[in-house]
C-alpha cells in the first residue's frame, strides 16, 4: 500500500458521471423578485448549495475494503483513508482489508454495535454481505455500497460504481477508431480478459463486442487471466500462439497487464495497438513511452468518493453541484481513455501495480 502514488485533485471525483448536473442551479432569468429570493433561501435552508468542504456535526464512518493483493485494491484502501483525513469533522474506523466474507460480516456487525454514523464497504461478495448491510440500514446507520452490487437496494442508501460495460464500450470505440485510421478492411482484433466468472469481466467484454460492431469488427481471438501478473503472461503467451498477425488488443486489467507486456517482449511482437484498463502507473508511463496505444480507466477513488458521499449523507447534506437536495442513490464513474494526448491529466490518478 505505500508503493501507491494516489494524489486526489478533486473534492469529490464522481467525474464526468455528474458532469451533466453541474451548474443547473443556475438562476434562469435576471429577475430578483421575492419568488426568486424564496427559492434561494429553501435551498440554503435544504443544505443541497452549501460549501461541502466547510466543516460540520463530527461524523464517524466505518470502513471495509478488500485484501490489498491487487494494485487497484490496495488504491482503492489508501484512496479511502487518504480522503477521511482531509476531513476534520470525520473520524473513520477502518477495518483490516479482507478478502473473507464471514470476516467481513463481523467487521460490519462491529460498527453496527459502535453505532457508527454511515458504514463504507466494498464487500468481497455482494451477495454474501446483503443480509449484513440491510441489517446496517434498518438500524439507522447508511451503508454506502462500493464496486460490487448488493442483492437488494434495500441494503444500501448510495452505490458507487465503476462501469465495467463502458470500460468495454471506450475500448471497443478507441480500437474501432485505430483501425479506421489505418484504413484496415478486415481487421484481427484479440482480448486478453479477467476472471470469466465474473460478472465485471462479463460486462467489459460485452462492451467491448459491442462497441466494435460500430466499425464492423468481432473479436477474434481471445483469452482470460485472473487479474495477476502470472496469469497475464501466461494468457498473453498463449494469445500470442495462437495469433501470428494482430492488429489490437485489450487487456482488461493492468496490473496483469505487468504480465502481458512481458509475454509481449519475450516474444518481440509489437504490432498491434495494444489497449490496457484500469489506469496503472506502469500503463501511464508505457503510454508515455510509446510502448501502449491506450489505457481506459476504472476508477481507484470508488472509495475515496464513498467516504465523501457518506460524511454527506451522515451529515444531512446535499452535493452542492446538484440541485437535488439529496445525495444520488447511485453514481457511476466515467470509463475515459487515457492516450499519449491527454495521460498528464490522469496521471495523478494512477496506482502501482
Amino acid at each position: 500500500m505505500s508503493r501507491h502514488t494516489y494524489r486526489r485533485p478533486l473534492r469529490l471525483a464522481t467525474g464526468a458521471a455528474l458532469a451533466g448536473a453541474l451548474f443547473l442551479s443556475a438562476a434562469c432569468s435576471t429577475d430578483t423578485n421575492d419568488t426568486d429570493n424564496d427559492t434561494k433561501s429553501s435551498s440554503a435552508d435544504s443544505g443541497a448549495t452549501s460549501n461541502n468542504d466547510d466543516p460540520g456535526k463530527k461524523v464517524v464512518i466505518g470502513f471495509s475494503g478488500p485484501a490489498a493483493d491487487h494494485g487497484w485494491l490496495a488504491a482503492i484502501n489508501s484512496s479511502a483513508l487518504a480522503e477521511a483525513k482531509k476531513y476534520e469533522d470525520v473520524e473513520l474506523k477502518s477495518a483490516e482489508g479482507t478478502n473473507d466474507a464471514n470476516q467481513q460480516i463481523s467487521q460490519v456487525e462491529t460498527f453496527i454495535n459502535d453505532k457508527v454514523d454511515a458504514i463504507v464497504l466494498l464487500p468481497t461478495d455482494g451477495a454474501a454481505l446483503t443480509d449484513v448491510a440491510t441489517k446496517a440500514m434498518e438500524a439507522g446507520i447508511p451503508v454506502v455500497n462500493v464496486d460490487r452490487e448488493f442483492s437488494t437496494p434495500f441494503a444500501a442508501r448510495t452505490t458507487v460504481l465503476g462501469d465495467n460495460y463502458g470500460m468495454g464500450v471506450s475500448a471497443g470505440t478507441y480500437a474501432c477508431d485505430v483501425i479506421e485510421k489505418k484504413g484496415l478492411d478486415d481487421a484481427v482484433v484479440a482480448e486478453i480478459a479477467g476472471i470469466d466468472a465474473l460478472p465485471l469481466t462479463q460486462d467489459r467484454s460485452k462492451g467491448f463486442k459491442d462497441a466494435l460492431k460500430a466499425c464492423g469488427q468481432n473479436v477474434d481471438n481471445r483469452v482470460a487471466a485472473e487479474f495477476t501478473v502470472e496469469s497475464g503472461e501466461k494468457a498473453a503467451s498463449n494469445l500470442l500462439q495462437a495469433a501470428p498477425k494482430i492488429d489490437v488488443i485489450w487487456n482488461h486489467d493492468d496490473d496483469q497487464g505487468v504480465g502481458v507486456k512481458a509475454a509481449f517482449d519475450n516474444a518481440g511482437r509489437d504490432e498491434f495497438a495494444f489497449i490496457g484498463g484500469a489506469g496503472s502507473c506502469n500503463a501511464m508511463q508505457w503510454i508515455k513511452d510509446g510502448q501502449m496505444a491506450a489505457t481506459v480507466i476504472y476508477p481507484p477513488t470508488q472509495a475515496a468518493d464513498g467516504i465523501g458521499l457518506a460524511r454527506l449523507i451522515a451529515q444531512e447534506k446535499g452535493m452542492s453541484d446538484l440541485v437535488q437536495v439529496a445525495v444520488p442513490k447511485r453514481v457511476v464513474l466515467d470509463a475515459p481513455v487515457v492516450t499519449k494526448d491527454n495521460v498528464n491529466d490522469y496521471q495523478d490518478l494512477c496506482f502501482e501495480s
